[in-house]
């Protein structure tokens, strides 16, 4: 449709001349409804696929100070983006998923050979909607992906709850980090390139495409790093064996580590005050700054609660460095409130990423007894700390502790070199 003037209204008698006349932009489009009162009524005009879609020259901002018959054509222009993400979105999809969806539930179960009910609870741990029997949802892709899994089975590799175990684990840990990256690049684009957050979401779908390849490679090598840093931490325990925590004969729990916490002190008073992109922004920072500092002193961070870090350690005198380098460094940053810290060397047991176990709640409770700027850790771990010069430990009054009874804990401060270096 080629570019067509479009003439101003007859000025009112003894009012000013309007604004010159001004060209609408050409729009390669073919409208369904060509009825242009529609446009100025609010209705936008239909599309189908075989429609083609070409970008529009101009935006709200263009627009002159008269409304005029451009203003009355801005639905247009909006149900033109809107069909413009449908198509790259569609075109994404069929990147991402491996094509076109051809086959129903029964069809890829049948293809696998597993029943409708294995391979349910195999999707069901990637994360993935329920599908009715008629549903089209699935491509070869579909396919592929669980017969590698049965496979594994097959071969007796990994036991069914062992493969369904990791299954939910590759499913959790992806979901949360594509979220996480999808909204870290949008939240970028509305800070930093001044974009809405519809702009911003729809400047993410044009560039995916182009962002896929990068992050897949960057994904498997850091996978395939941190499978390695695991097991040589495996090696390493088989040949040293564990630090006794005192009772390694008759332990119900596996693992000894040293488990931490590090809590922002006043976090909810403060979010109560903030607005969202503060808040948000806080967060992260404390985050950041918690990640950094854990990964430095060899520990791994379990997960972040809001306000709150849990970490772990294999040794007490690594969880215990990484406890007076996150206080020392949290309580430092003027952007951030102060900060309690906790360190407790005992056994947990690992399930899904996470730990549990009275450890875990030891290292929560000390961190709410905690002063602002404080660490605390108990007597166990400070017998085991006793003697390194890095560490100075002042025993404190004795005081009840929910579900331990009382409890002598005592402060962590630094000796001579006790914090990790951090660039």
């Amino acid at each position: 449709m080629a570019a067509t003037p479009v003439e101003p209204e007859s000025p009112r008698e003894g009012a000013e001349s309007e604004p010159a006349t001004r060209e609408l932009p050409a729009i390669d489009v073919e409208l369904k409804f060509p009825d242009h009162s529609r446009y100025a009524a609010g209705t936008a005009p239909d599309f189908d696929d075989s429609y083609k879609i070409a970008d529009v020259p101009f935006s709200a901002h263009d627009l002159p100070t008269d409304p005029g018959p451009i203003t009355r054509a801005l639905p247009l222009v909006e149900a033109i983006k809107r069909q413009q993400v449908k198509a790259s979105t569609k075109n994404l999809e069929s990147r991402l998923i491996g094509g076109e969806r051809t086959m129903k539930r029964r069809d890829v179960a049948a293809q696998a050979g597993i029943s409708l009910h294995s391979a349910r609870k195999l999707w069901r741990a990637l994360g993935f909607p329920n599908h009715g029997d008629e549903d089209v949802a699935f491509t070869q892709k579909d396919l592929d992906a669980l017969l590698t899994i049965i496979d594994n089975v097959r071969s007796e590799r990994l036991t069914e709850e062992a493969a369904i175990s990791v299954t939910r684990s590759i499913g959790q840990m992806t979901d949360r980090m594509v979220v996480w990256q999808i909204e870290a690049l949008v939240e970028d684009m509305i800070q930093n390139q001044g974009m809405s957050d519809p702009e911003a979401r729809r400047t993410m779908v044009e560039l995916l495409p182009d962002l896929i390849a990068p992050l897949e490679e960057l994904l498997v090598y850091s996978w395939r790093r941190n499978l390695n840093a695991a097991v040589h931490r495996l090696g390493a325990r088989s040949q040293a064996g564990a630090v006794s925590t005192g009772d390694d004969d008759d332990a119900p729990l596996p693992l000894a580590r040293a488990v931490g916490f590090a809590d922002l002190v006043s976090y909810t008073s403060l979010s109560r005050r903030m607005n969202e992109r503060t808040l948000a922004q806080l967060v992260q920072r404390f985050e950041n700054k918690s990640a950094e500092i854990i990964s430095v002193g060899g520990g791994r961070l379990v997960k972040t609660i809001g306000d709150e870090v849990l970490f772990i350690a294999e040794t007490p005198q690594a969880g215990a460095q990484i406890a007076l380098t996150l206080a020392q460094e949290l309580n430092a940053d003027d952007a951030l409130p102060e900060a309690r810290v906790s360190v407790v060397w005992g056994r947990v047991l690992s399930r899904l990423g996470d730990i549990y176990g009275p450890t875990v709640n030891l290292a929560a409770r000390l961190t709410s007894l905690a002063e602002p700027g404080q660490i605390l850790t108990d007597a166990l771990t400070a017998a085991t700390l006793k003697g390194d010069v890095r560490f100075i430990l002042s025993e404190l009054e004795s005081t009840p502790v929910r579900g331990f009874g009382d409890i002598t804990p005592f402060d962590l401060a630094h000796g001579e070199g006790g914090s990790l270096i951090i660039d």
